[in-house]
């Protein structure tokens, strides 16, 4: 009976008909039907070139993109820059930056530095697997001593994407200003640092401040871990 028990969920799916599948399909397809997913499934390739860029769908767009962008830290009003800096960059094209800065090659020689990161996490290979993000929420020894390095160098801004929560309360402590995104243009995000529009965003859930609190969390609670570096809805703006 043990050997059974510890045959997994692989087993169990082993044993079912295929007459039990389709039976299970049938249902999320008739769903699909029901919503009208199929009506136009063919794509006119016709008018391609006439809605693909268009200008109000790219508005839309980067208006959805400004809106989105969360100011979780401003210390000391380190945002927005009012003037040309001399500003270190990484993740950032050389070319875009120095319509807004004079660029250096060392933090030793900047006013600020700007550094663009993504949320950690755990690389699988494969086609599909490496497109998925899993494993820890924290950065981890190597990485996160440079950063601290860096910035304790140079006040630095830093620009993390979201596409996952992220155990960050040493780049929280250490950052001038912290930004989370969640897609953002590197052209929208040097906007938003030299203040040609103001930051609305509000967090979409909570930052956790260890990985200690992330095991500790309920799965089917919301809100939950003990003591959040950032509480959901958090979300800075300029005066």
């Amino acid at each position: 009976r043990d050997a059974q028990e510890s045959r997994g969920l692989g087993d169990v799916y082993k044993r079912q008909p295929e007459s039990r599948l389709d039976a299970s399909v049938t249902r999320l397809m008739r769903d699909k039907f029901r919503l009208g997913l199929f009506d136009n499934p063919m794509v006119d390739v016709s008018k391609v070139d006439e809605i693909v860029g268009r200008p109000d769908f790219m508005s839309a767009g980067q208006e959805a993109q400004r809106k989105s962008a969360v100011l979780l830290k401003n210390a000391q009003s380190t945002l927005p820059l009012t003037q040309r800096k001399k500003v270190y960059v990484e993740n950032i094209p050389n070319s875009l930056l120095s319509q807004y800065a004079d660029l250096v090659e060392t933090p030793e020689e900047a006013d600020f530095a700007i550094i663009r990161l993504a949320a950690p996490y755990y690389p699988h290979e494969g086609l599909f697997d490496s497109r998925f993000h899993s494993g820890d929420l924290d950065f981890k020894s190597d990485e996160k001593d440079r950063l601290l390095s860096l910035m304790q160098t140079v006040p630095t801004i830093i620009d993390i994407y979201l596409d996952r929560a992220a155990v960050i309360p040493e780049l929280a402590q250490h950052s001038a200003a912290l930004i989370a995104n969640f897609g953002l243009t590197d052209e929208l995000l040097l906007q938003l640092i030299w203040g040609q529009y103001k930051p609305t965003g509000k967090l979409p859930f909570e930052l956790p401040s260890s990985m200690e609190a992330v095991v500790n969390q309920l799965e089917d609670v919301p809100y939950d871990s003990n003591n959040p570096l950032y509480m959901y809805g958090h979300g800075l703006t300029y005066p």
